[in-house]
């Protein structure tokens, strides 16, 4: 189980595909209120959805990550004709975080990503000290990283009572 309370079955992000695999049988979403509990045989669980809602969502985090780097990238001249000029402290600051954003968007399938994700917003607002544009990129994406997080929840609170396109009860 997740720190959310959240469980994904041992699976990274509740992919539905690992329920094919097990011949079919109900799948633990995300969410669901009798994931991972002992006594739960009189319970149904649901078939996956037809489309594998994970898979998007984790396209998402990862073109946000790209986004969020390319305003990074574009940072580098604001400091340089702004802030006095790029001093070694601000260099490697925003060095580092730019290889931080690579290195994040190509690990999204990981269980903890957005958790991540929202933890290098706060690296990011610590920007101020270098350039206020710095922080204010980092506020600005952290408001577009609370969506994601918003939209993850309710995908999780949606597959877990079968509310998604082909979620079909299983089990009586």
């Amino acid at each position: 189980m997740s720190e959310g309370g959240h469980d994904t079955g041992g699976h990274e992000m509740g992919n539905s595909a690992d329920s094919e695999r097990s011949g079919g049988q109900g799948v633990n979403v995300p969410g669901a209120a009798n994931a991972g509990q002992a006594g739960n045989a009189g319970q149904t669980g649901f078939t996956p959805p037809l489309n594998d809602p994970w898979k998007g969502l984790r396209g998402v985090m990862a073109g946000t990550l790209i986004l969020e780097l390319i305003v990074l990238v574009l940072a580098f001249p604001i400091v340089a004709k702004v802030a006095g000029g790029i001093g070694w402290g601000s260099g490697i600051y925003l060095g580092v975080l730019c290889v931080v954003f690579i290195l994040a968007s190509g690990m999204q399938k990981r269980r903890h990503a957005l958790e991540v994700d929202l933890v290098l917003q706060l690296a990011v607002i610590a920007g101020f000290a270098i350039h206020w544009s710095i922080g204010v990129v980092g506020i600005i994406f952290l408001m577009v990283w609370l969506y994601i997080a918003y939209v993850k929840r309710d995908v999780e609170k949606r597959m877990a009572t079968g509310r998604l396109p082909g979620q079909r009860p299983v089990g009586s």
